[in-house]
């Protein structure tokens, strides 16, 4: 059961919106997702424009993604099926993610992640070298990395 990754496509939207429902932590319905601005159209025109996405793959089902923007230079998403919980997943795609901010320049990505107590992912980021920079009035926790590329070394 070792994860496999490919990087997303616009033709990959629908999966993505999938995989962004079913999960148990932060989870929004399609509804919620338009009212935050996060619609088919504007993760394709996203996409279309510089960001980039990996879908993740356990036993061959799309399980997890994660996206990263150029522009704001961040973390955007990082989402996996309860089911694919625990198998590597989130790591890995984590690290994908990752490696593509480094070699795009960005040597300080940053993410914003839920900061409800009981909450696995801010535990996940700080697990893998993210460091909490403050709380926002919203609630949500803001985190960056500091990211080590051979070119910078």
């Amino acid at each position: 059961m070792t994860p496999t990754i490919r990087r997303a496509t616009q033709a990959d939207t629908p999966v993505l919106f999938e995989i962004r429902t079913s999960v148990r932590e932060n989870h929004m319905t399609l509804a919620e997702l338009a009212a935050e601005g996060v619609t088919p159209a504007s993760i394709e025109a996203w996409l279309a424009s510089g960001s980039a996405a990996w879908l993740g793959f356990v036993d061959d089902v799309a399980s997890g993604f994660a996206m990263a923007r150029r522009d704001q230079r961040d973390l955007f998403a990082l989402f996996v099926r309860p089911e694919a919980e625990h198998a590597g997943l989130g790591s890995a795609l984590l690290r994908q993610a990752e490696a593509w901010l480094a070699a795009e320049g960005i040597e300080q990505p940053w993410l914003l992640t839920g900061g409800e107590a009981g909450l696995a992912a801010p535990r996940f980021y700080e697990a893998h070298g993210w460091t909490l920079v403050e709380r926002m009035d919203n609630g949500d926790l803001h985190y960056t990395k500091r990211l080590i590329w051979p070119a910078w070394a």
